[in-house]
């Protein structure tokens, strides 16, 4: 066999081998999964490594840094594959950062955290909210929402709370209080003592639906198997709240999410009172936007919202849907198009995907 055609067999059993394809487009998605090694150069790279092209012949797979490195290869000094990946290197800043603001008394300003990381305030912008889906300023404000909460739990007094939480005085805080807790403070620190909350259930082909509302519009939509189970579970939302069997006009209004429920056709506009973090809320947005008889992605809705990367944050948001079919979170899949987790049950959420493709 001659060298020529030695070399034409090495070049084509490494094209049709499925990793060449990422190599050739300097695929980052392949990086960690493999590495490969240039003969010629005696180094090895990242399957995204933007040094120049190499000769199909001249390539070798390595499941490992530490297995190329064995068979005598040396790491490029481009896109050093024997260090972390940049996206892990950007996901271990960022957590580091988020425990500098989480630990900080105030909340540490763009430039203090930039300078902390090393980075631009523009770079480390984008960073963040790519893997957190969150802003640097919008992490430290829900941050600073859940250490409220917990202080209005354990503080003496509201006033307390509040300072203990990093709020700077009370106007501000009272400035926000309605969108962050819901109520007042003072009511929320009591369990929503004062607050009302009228609810009723119905039932559908789909099982009971509770459907609660406050003075605000439907705060929460539920559906199950067991009307008694429904009720303690808005009830244990606001242990103390005041809760109100609905009356004749409640019941229409139970009536028309059952009917959106049977025949999701008809459309469902209703008052919302919904409360989350800015997160989300980004996310429970881009779900009542997908159409009916439509579905999406995990990936496709935190591309959607501009944090590609956080996929993972956008499940637990869907997962934290209060509002059943009024946010549509059973529009959600995987992205193989498959079916997973629903709150309500994967049989109702096959069913309500159904009923919507055929309307």
């Amino acid at each position: 066999m001659n060298m020529a055609t030695k070399s034409e067999m090495l070049a084509a059993a490494i094209v049709s081998d499925p990793r060449w394809d990422a190599v050739a487009t300097r695929d980052p998605r392949a990086d960690g999964q493999f590495f490969y090694s240039v003969k010629t150069t005696g180094v090895y790279c990242r399957p995204s490594c933007a040094a120049r092209s190499a000769r199909p012949e001249n390539v070798e797979f390595h499941a490992s840094a530490e297995a190329a490195e064995r068979a005598g290869f040396r790491s490029c000094k481009r896109c050093k594959p024997d260090q972390l990946p940049l996206a892990a290197q950007h996901a271990a800043t960022v957590a580091e950062l988020c425990r500098l603001i989480e630990r900080a008394e105030h909340a540490p300003t763009l430039a203090q955290l930039a300078s902390h990381a090393g980075l631009s305030t523009f770079h480390l912008h984008r960073v963040f909210k790519a893997i957190t889906g969150l802003t640097p300023k919008q992490y430290a404000a829900a941050h600073r929402t859940r250490r409220v909460k917990a202080e209005l739990g354990r503080s003496s007094t509201v006033t307390e709370a509040i300072y203990e939480a990093g709020y700077n005085s009370n106007g501000r805080f009272y400035e926000q209080s309605n969108d962050v807790l819901g109520m007042t403070p003072t009511a929320y620190r009591a369990g929503g003592v004062n607050t009302e909350i009228r609810f009723a259930i119905g039932e559908c082909s789909l099982g009971s639906n509770l459907v609660a509302a406050s003075d605000r519009g439907v705060c929460a939509i539920l559906i199950g198997d067991d009307p008694d189970a429904l009720a303690r579970d808005l009830q244990d939302r606001f242990p103390r709240a005041q809760l109100i069997g609905g009356d004749a006009q409640f019941e229409q209004l139970v009536a028309k999410v059952v009917g959106f429920v049977e025949a999701p056709a008809h459309g469902l506009d209703l008052p919302l009172d919904v409360r989350g973090t800015a997160f989300q809320q980004r996310v429970w947005q881009a779900l009542r936007e997908i159409p009916a008889g439509r579905t999406a992605s995990y990936l496709q809705i935190a591309t959607r919202i501009g944090a590609p990367k956080a996929v993972r944050a956008v499940g637990a948001a869907v997962g934290a849907n209060p509002l059943a079919v009024a946010i549509p979170c059973h529009r959600v899949i995987r992205n193989d198009g498959s079916l997973c987790g629903y709150r309500w049950g994967v049989d109702r959420k096959r069913a309500l995907i159904e009923r919507e493709a055929a309307t």
